[in-house]
């Protein structure tokens, strides 16, 4: 995704309370960041609650390739088999929202991302033509946001310049578990527009539901224990593409 790639860095160091931005197609003031607060859509009281809950310096996601050596892991995936899992995933989001016309890709940080980059791509190609596409960062809309303590790491968000307004946008993740992952992108999308449609694709959709959500569009559903833990690896983090199962020692969503 050429706009993510080129994207610039949030101004740090910072201090004091610190607004969320998100880049609206190089729009906004000279670091090409829009403040939240300037969106009409979003109310006073949102941004008190989510922007204005830390202060300090917020530390930017490292992007570095870093193969992950678990002892522990058993991979259930490999890159050949993910691959194909893509093929079928974007054939079947172009089914879904019925072409391409109105079809914007939001990927959630980090993975999310990154698969979102490589269905768009395959999306691109059959269709002959570009697809609107960008991404979203949940860290403010969390419902655990108060536990995850004062130096979050965040992302950056991402909006097409066309925006998301009566527009059918695909969110993309890497696994599906509890909901509230889900739950956090949809408010979110609420705050920036109006979306004719909402279609949530993840590459794996394992055990645990906490909440009535339920994705769209599945690479792959898996049934583990709730004591393990699905991880889906991509080479621009991880060093690696594919989908392992290891012992637990956090909660996704």
């Amino acid at each position: 995704m050429g706009a993510l790639a080129g994207a610039r860095p949030l101004p740090s160091p910072v201090r004091g309370p610190v607004e969320p931005t998100v880049r609206l197609g190089g729009a906004g003031d000279d670091t090409g960041f829009v403040p939240v607060s300037s969106w009409t859509m979003l109310s006073v009281d949102t941004c008190s609650r989510r922007a204005l809950a830390f202060a300090g310096l917020f530390p930017r996601e490292s992007r570095a390739a870093m193969p992950t050596h678990d002892p522990t892991s058993v991979t259930l995936l490999d890159e050949s088999d993910v691959e194909r899992i893509f093929e079928r995933m974007a054939k079947e989001i172009v089914e879904r929202a019925g072409g391409v016309e109105s079809l914007v890709l939001l990927g959630i940080h980090r993975r999310g991302v990154e698969i979102s980059t490589r269905i768009r791509t395959l999306i691109e190609r059959e269709a002959g033509r570009e697809v609107a596409a960008g991404a979203i960062d949940i860290t403010f809309y969390r419902d655990d946001l108060a536990r995850i303590g004062p130096r979050p790491v965040i992302g950056e968000s991402e909006l097409p310049m066309e925006g998301i307004d009566d527009r059918t946008v695909v969110i993309v993740d890497d696994v599906f578990f509890t909901g509230r992952t889900a739950r956090a992108a949809i408010n979110e999308l609420m705050d920036w527009g109006r979306p004719a449609r909402i279609l949530f694709c993840v590459l794996v959709d394992r055990d645990g539901r906490e909440l009535p959500i339920r994705p769209d569009v599945v690479g792959r559903r898996l049934s583990v224990l709730p004591s393990q833990k699905v991880d889906v690896r991509v080479p621009e983090i991880d060093g690696q593409l594919a989908v392992c199962v290891s012992h637990a020692t956090g909660r996704a969503s």
